[in-house]
């Protein structure tokens, strides 16, 4: 499994020490590289900077055309290092094209929103979206090594720090009641390395027991079967969500899956939607919706045979996976949230 670093930005010298490379790239998009390069630009070496599109919709193969075309225009070999410089959308898609580029080159993830350093960097989960469905390309590789550092944190909106606020108290709910707790207390403002290294340990922890997602890893998914399936359905629209929004509402509603399931004490499912509920706003949603956020739910990488499936919650710090969950359960959840 990749080494999660909680270091100075400086530490990347040594990292790039450690690293036997021929040449050296930097994967970023407008937002990394005009908010987030000229903080590390001094500690590289020689570097050319590959750019792409910013968001979601651009987490396609598209994207990842220029991003072969760059390495092979530039005559990179297979020794050649790939630096992702981003969020959840660069580490994905970058750790995605440097393990397919002649058959797999080493990349570093140096995360710079909040969603990416306590989540989507970590794990060796890369992909694109593909046809209008989450991640649905991809292959789990992993990072020579991944550099978190919260400075990066100065450069975001706020709405960036809410979104991967939602993954932190997954965190909490799936496997650590303490954790969503100091999550609680410390809200969406500032978070410390400390916290943030919380939150790491605990995927780290789950993903070190099944790393290819044959049984345990599934319950990282709480929240995202229905969460991602909105994020899906409103992308490219003016009502698009950020990852971790469409997730904070997956989470309400499949907690009250999680309910009506008989799996969570309805003291419990009083307190999640509480707090969450005070956080993720679905107003862009529309009833209308319910058709298509079913269809997308489909797709989830988790059902089999047909049969819908998705991690659910048992208590506050546990949760289960492969629970069958029928489409008229889904309308009702979906009812909740809008």
């Amino acid at each position: 499994m990749s080494k999660v670093y909680f270091k100075d930005l400086s530490y990347i010298k040594e990292l790039l020490a450690s690293v036997e490379h021929s040449q050296l790239f930097i994967l970023a998009d407008e937002n990394s590289k005009g908010h987030c390069y000229p903080l590390i630009k001094d500690y590289l070496e020689y570097h050319q900077v590959i750019e792409i599109s910013s968001g979601e919709k651009h987490k396609t193969l598209d994207s990842c055309n220029l991003i072969w075309n760059a390495l092979t225009n530039a005559t990179a070999d297979r020794k050649a290092l790939l630096i992702n410089l981003g969020g959840g959308v660069i580490t994905d898609m970058g750790g995605f094209c440097a393990g397919t580029y002649k058959r797999g080159i080493r990349f570093i993830n140096i995360p710079t929103t909040l969603l990416s350093q306590v989540d989507a960097s970590v794990g060796a989960k890369t992909g694109i979206d593909f046809n209008g469905y989450k991640n649905h390309i991809g292959l789990f590789c992993e990072a020579e090594a991944v550099l978190v550092n919260p400075t990066f944190h100065q450069t975001l909106p706020q709405e960036q720090l809410v979104s991967g606020y939602a993954e932190m108290l997954k965190h909490g709910l799936i496997a650590d009641q303490k954790h969503w707790q100091d999550c609680l207390e410390n809200g969406y403002g500032k978070f410390s390395n400390e916290l943030i290294q919380q939150s790491v340990k605990i995927k780290e922890k789950v993903v070190e027991a099944d790393p290819t997602e044959k049984g345990l890893r599934k319950i990282l998914n709480f929240g995202h079967t229905i969460g991602h399936a909105i994020e899906t359905h409103l992308l490219n629209t003016e009502n698009e969500l950020l990852h971790g929004e469409a997730i904070g509402l997956g989470m309400i509603a499949e907690a009250f899956i999680s309910r009506s399931k008989g799996l969570l004490s309805d003291q419990e499912y009083q307190i999640i939607i509480k707090e969450l509920g005070r956080i993720y706003n679905s107003s862009k949603i529309e009833k209308a919706s319910y058709v298509e956020i079913k269809r997308l739910c489909k797709q989830d990488k988790k059902n089999q045979n047909g049969e819908l499936n998705m991690s659910l919650l048992k208590n506050i710090g546990q949760a289960v996976y492969d629970i069958p969950v029928e489409e008229e359960l889904i309308d009702e959840a979906l009812n909740v949230i809008l």
